[in-house]
């Protein structure tokens, strides 16, 4: 079984205005910075208690490795850059808010509204799409992961909030298009187990 430590990235100025980054190369603002300090922090005194941490992975986008790069020079360990682990690719409506997207792509919105999880953003993918990916690519960490040892292990992975929304819904088996209902804040501690390729959360949004 792996011990998963899953971590959206620290703030960004577009999370403060709710402007959609998917793909877009955002970087932490100060905020961000301090959250991505303060969890190297908790992650470094959890190893000296005896969690320690085996590996990192991390979204290849620069506000995910921000976060990340910390930890990993607290631990000693290099963090494995993964762009499967990117959040969703909001194609043309990226950099917008939800208003913009309201004037300026009227359809897309409602669809957005809608959680249709079969509709693919122009230039981008959907719903079902992403969800595929990222299933997939932590899955795959697992199994990797899981060669290492017998004994269970502790993996940080740093990513993006509809990522985590992805994993939480796998273990849930909830379904796409429903309304989400848990939060997913910035550089807080989520904790899933992955055993034969599913998903159990133990505990979500820890404060650090």
């Amino acid at each position: 079984m792996i011990e998963l430590i899953a971590v959206r990235h620290g703030e960004t100025d577009w999370n403060l205005i709710r402007r959609l980054q998917g793909h877009t190369d955002i970087a932490l603002n100060r905020t961000g910075i301090e959250q991505a300090a303060r969890l190297a922090e908790v992650l470094a005194k959890e190893s000296i208690n005896g969690k320690s941490i085996a590996a990192i992975h991390s979204s290849d986008l620069g506000r995910a490795l921000a976060t990340a790069e910390p930890v990993a020079a607290a631990l000693g360990l290099t963090v494995r850059h993964d762009p499967l682990l990117r959040e969703r690719n909001y194609g043309l409506l990226e950099g917008k808010t939800f208003a913009e997207i309201l004037q300026q792509h009227p359809e897309e919105a409602e669809l957005l509204r809608l959680r249709d999880a079969s509709h693919r953003m122009p230039d981008g993918e959907s719903q079902m799409e992403f969800f595929e990916r990222v299933v997939g690519a932590v899955r795959a960490i697992a199994a990797e992961e899981e060669r290492h040892g017998d004994d269970a292990r502790n993996v940080l992975i740093v990513t993006h909030g509809g990522v985590l929304d992805m994993l939480y819904r796998a273990a849930g088996d909830l379904s796409l298009s429903g309304e989400r209902k848990w939060p997913i804040p910035n550089a807080l501690i989520n904790r899933l187990a992955v055993a034969d390729g599913r998903f159990f959360v133990k505990s979500w949004a820890e404060e650090t």
